[in-house]
């Protein structure tokens, strides 16, 4: 198993920003840069299941798996044409040998079955075809039509083993969904799985939806919403569907929120008589407290892991610029300094970044820097790429993007700039929020 771990561990080695523990292998420091990623070869064949319903459940499972892995850009599945047997049994070890004549240096098989009870069960191993041994052996259980996030946590083990990093695929998306013509898009509330699953509005499409977040607690979403005459902050709670305003501000508007990390407070932007400051809700108390006091536009903040600092944008200086201060308020200083305007930052869950949109040179990027500005990064670049949002592990961004002709849709890419994709949802989208990983 040490060669194989080995090898994936210098496989990564370009693409992880920060020190990676690898199992069994000690901590690798590695640095971002450009070099050539290529990705692990890993074996996914259907699951095998009791009977025909099960069966069908096991390809479809390992199907999405196989997906999930391989929209990570780290592994790259091996053609089921050439799988070297096409029925394994859960319980007996593969002939790795042969998987690894063609090209696989890991094998996902697994067993789908119906309990007594109804219940959906999968038993799933993960081997190391090199060294030929099991690397991962579990199951999970669930109801039968709850199968695709069975599917999403497999992927999150083997993407967690393989790569020393927790997973991110059991994982929604809320965003604004976007229709009609540019004059008069219709910008409704919708959610998603990660990989575009399962979609559902969550709006009526009578109101412009803005800058949907999640809560830590996966239960509650907070945005802003558009009519003819205010602009308002609600919060949504996703198992009753039951809405309510956050604060009452008279003779103003509330805009940009943000929960914080343990989910008691939101942090927005209110504007009046013409000014705009970053306030903070509390959810408990429902009691307001102003936190910047300037005559510029403060606006979009965002909660550090800790919730001790908060970024946000401000363009006191003449342009748009990020900043950071006290989560009680006070102590604001300027960290972007680059050429250009910045928008709409956002910390990592990891605390070790912050990203960005930055407008320069004609065109729109995602950038990300450290807490203190330093060591800016540019991810992406386009007519018009904008609105970051991390995913959980703190490894990959989703953004929307749109082109001359074309409606925005979502991209993600990897912290490292690599692995720029489309993401599977058709349609048009703009202001993504990443769920946390679901319970």
């Amino acid at each position: 198993m040490r060669h194989f771990i080995v090898a994936f561990a210098a496989l990564l080695a370009s693409a992880f920003p920060l020190a990676l523990t690898v199992a069994h292998a000690q901590p690798v420091e590695v640095q971002i840069n450009k070099g050539t990623l290529e990705p692990l070869p890993i074996a996914v064949p259907p699951f095998s299941g009791a009977d025909a319903r099960t069966t069908e459940l096991g390809g479809q499972i390992a199907d999405v798996v196989s997906k999930d892995l391989e929209r990570s850009g780290y592994f790259k599945p091996v053609p089921a044409s050439t799988f070297p047997e096409k029925t394994l049994n859960v319980n007996i070890q593969p002939q790795l040998a042969a998987w690894r004549q063609v090209g696989a240096q890991a094998l996902v098989n697994g067993l789908a079955s119906i309990d007594a009870d109804g219940r959906l069960r999968v038993d799933f191993r993960l081997w190391d075809v090199y060294n030929q041994s099991q690397l991962v052996g579990t199951q999970f259980t669930s109801t039968p039509d709850n199968w695709r996030r069975v599917a999403h946590k497999i992927a999150d083990a083997v993407y967690k083993r393989l790569t020393g990093e927790d997973g991110y695929f059991d994982t929604r998306i809320v965003f604004v969904a976007e229709s009609g013509p540019r004059g008069h898009r219709v910008k409704r509330l919708e959610i998603m799985d990660q990989d575009g699953a399962n979609p559902a509005f969550l709006s009526s499409g009578k109101e412009t939806i803005l800058s949907p977040r999640f809560s830590s607690s996966n239960q509650q979403i907070t945005f802003a919403s558009l009519t003819k005459d205010a602009i308002r902050v609600y919060l949504y709670d996703l198992e009753t569907g039951r809405r309510e305003t956050i604060g009452e501000f008279q003779g103003a508007m509330a805009f940009a929120p943000r929960f914080s990390p343990d989910g008691s407070h939101v942090a927005l932007s209110v504007e009046r008589n013409g000014n705009t400051d970053i306030y903070v809700y509390d959810l408990r108390s429902r009691e307001s407290r102003r936190l910047t006091s300037d005559p510029s536009i403060d606006t979009s903040p965002s909660y550090s892991p800790d919730g001790g600092q908060i970024v946000f944008t401000s363009d006191r200086g003449g342009s748009p610029q990020i900043y950071s201060m006290s989560s009680s308020g006070g102590g604001a200083h300027r960290i972007s300094f680059g050429s250009g305007q910045y928008t709409t930052p956002v910390w990592s869950p990891k605390g070790d970044l912050i990203a960005a949109t930055k407008q320069t040179g004609g065109q729109f990027h995602i950038v990300v820097m450290h807490p203190d500005g330093s060591g800016e990064r540019t991810l992406t670049s386009s007519f018009l790429d904008e609105g970051p949002t991390w995913a959980p592990n703190g490894r990959v961004l989703m953004f929307s993007r749109e082109t001359p002709g074309a409606g925005p849709r979502l991209w993600t890419v990897d912290v490292s700039g690599r692995n720029e994709r489309l993401e599977p949802y058709p349609g048009g989208a703009t202001d993504p929020a990443w769920s946390p990983l679901l319970k």
